[in-house]
């Protein structure tokens, strides 16, 4: 579930597990850039420690 707000003004994008998530994830246009730039690497990192 991805919502989208603001904060101080400037846009953020907010991910939540479910509607009732407590601690949901959220970040705005430098970090989702950041996220964009090292995508693979994350990849990567969740390939190498997913443990299902």
């Amino acid at each position: 579930m991805i919502e989208r707000g603001e904060f101080k003004g400037k846009p953020l994008l907010v991910i939540k597990r479910d509607e009732n998530d407590q601690y949901p994830f959220s970040f705005g246009l430098s970090k989702a850039r950041l996220i964009i730039e090292n995508i693979e690497e994350i990849k990567k990192f969740v390939q190498e420690n997913d443990i299902k």
